[in-house]
């Protein structure tokens, strides 16, 4: 099985930030990740009847839609999905060939196509459903963050992002180093208390979720000698997207 490269100090951790208050569920970054990789250091990316529910075929990206809450406390929660680039990822330890691997100079997880002999090892261990299989190639696929795109100095500085980030309508996906304390994405992550996906499983995703934010219909403005109200404390959502995100 594959080892995983010592983590160095101050290494960087690129991944992504996801706002679920302002995801809209457009699809848009599903749909540009689609096109830029299609052509990318994964492609192809094959579609399977491209128009069914189900989306069959290779999407790096797939935005899906709970409803939360009751009554005046419930709304549409949009959830994007894709790889979460793992400190421990199960992916690469399980994989029998060494094709899956992670960098150690910025903590991406990769996939060698030429070494994967599409035995779906790392879709079976991976619990956040992020690998693809390409039936047409007979290998494994799964987002890079775009990484011949991030490094493409042919590109301008300011659009060398991930092609999900750099179309986001809603500005609700963001991308940086989250193993730098001051990097802005680190600076939203403490300021909205995001948080990593079933964390008790003990792979410590890379990728954070931000967590939707309560109406302000909901807020109410306590007495000023009494402390914050129990509903301004628990958030229904916030129960509700752990319930969501820990099965």
């Amino acid at each position: 099985m594959t080892s995983l490269p010592s983590p160095a100090t101050g290494a960087k951790k690129l991944g992504l930030v996801i706002d679920l208050d302002t995801c809209v569920g457009c699809h848009a970054c599903a749909t540009n990740c689609k096109e830029w990789n299609t052509s990318g250091h994964m492609a192809p990316l094959p579609d399977q009847h491209p128009y069914s529910a189900a989306q069959e075929g290779v999407w790096f990206n797939r935005v899906h839609a709970y409803e939360a809450g009751d009554g005046d406390e419930g709304r549409t929660v949009h959830f994007p999905r894709s790889c979460l680039h793992c400190e421990t990822p199960a992916c690469v330890t399980v994989c029998p060939t060494g094709a899956s691997y992670k960098r150690a100079e910025d903590g991406i997880v990769l996939v060698n196509t030429d070494m994967c002999i599409g035995c779906q090892l790392c879709a079976w261990a991976c619990p956040y459903g992020a690998r693809e299989l390409d039936e047409d190639q007979g290998v494994m696929k799964k987002c890079t963050l775009c990484v011949d795109r991030i490094y493409n100095e042919t590109i301008p500085e300011d659009r060398r992002v991930p092609a999900c980030v750099s179309t986001c309508p809603a500005n609700a996906r963001h991308f940086g180093d989250l193993g730098d304390p001051n990097s802005d994405v680190s600076k939203l992550v403490a300021e909205r208390a995001g948080y990593e996906l079933m964390p008790e499983m003990g792979y410590q995703p890379v990728n954070r979720y931000l967590p939707p934010r309560k109406a302000s219909s909901q807020v109410k403005t306590p007495p000023k000698e009494a402390g914050p109200l129990p509903s301004q404390i628990t958030n229904p959502l916030l129960r509700w997207m752990d319930k969501v995100l820990s099965r």
